[in-house]
């Protein structure tokens, strides 16, 4: 599985981005697939996340700003953020937990959110 992530960028406080991201696969399926953000010194924590089926899982910080959405039959996944905060600044990691007899979580390489006060 590959992830393909892009729609990260610098946008001032209030704003909104949507960050969207391709899963490439050749075999299995893409069970769950979301966001997660990391900063400096910091673990990669929850942003969102969407199961094939449309179970949503937010993170509190984020509820009510942020939307997941994924399109299944293209599996991508999107993130449109909105009332931007300084503190949503990190790197986007776009996330997908695949299966095929057995399962796998894989990773993108992450994109830059930048909220500037």
């Amino acid at each position: 599985v590959q992830l393909q992530a892009c729609g990260g960028g610098l946008v001032q406080a209030g704003g909104s981005l949507r960050l969207s991201c391709a899963a490439s696969i050749s075999t299995g399926s893409v069970v769950t697939m979301g966001w997660y953000r990391q900063t400096p010194g910091k673990q990669r924590r929850l942003v969102a996340t969407m199961t094939r089926g449309g179970v949503t899982n937010y993170a509190d910080s984020v509820k009510g700003r942020f939307t997941i959405s994924r399109d299944n039959a293209k599996n991508m996944v999107y993130l449109q953020m909105n009332s931007l905060k300084p503190e949503d600044s990190a790197v986007y990691y776009c996330y997908a937990s695949w299966f095929f007899s057995v399962s796998a979580d894989f990773w993108g390489k992450g994109t830059q959110v930048t909220v500037s006060s």
